[in-house]
């Protein structure tokens, strides 16, 4: 089980990355040319593009999507520990 601790390390890990949404870009499907890349923040607020060397289509999907995953993860561990209360 997380400790409170260590759940407040990931949300302090997801507040220190770059602003959300992030969004997969990859070569082939969602694009014709250039690099497969994590598109950060919104049209309102860009952020800087991620490039990763050496990560898998899979890799890139799920880097992406931690990033509006990991937050969603948290609300509801503490929503389902507040009802256990």
């Amino acid at each position: 089980m997380l400790s409170e601790k260590e759940i407040q390390e990931i949300e302090l890990r997801v507040d220190q990355a770059q602003n959300g949404p992030w969004k997969a870009y990859i070569e082939g499907r969602d694009h014709e040319s250039g690099s497969s890349f994590i598109k950060t923040g919104s049209e309102e607020d860009p952020g800087v593009d991620i490039k990763l060397v050496g990560a898998t289509n899979a890799d890139i999907d799920f880097i992406a999507n931690a990033k509006q995953d990991i937050p969603k993860l948290i609300k509801e561990i503490k929503e389902l520990r507040s009802q256990i209360k």
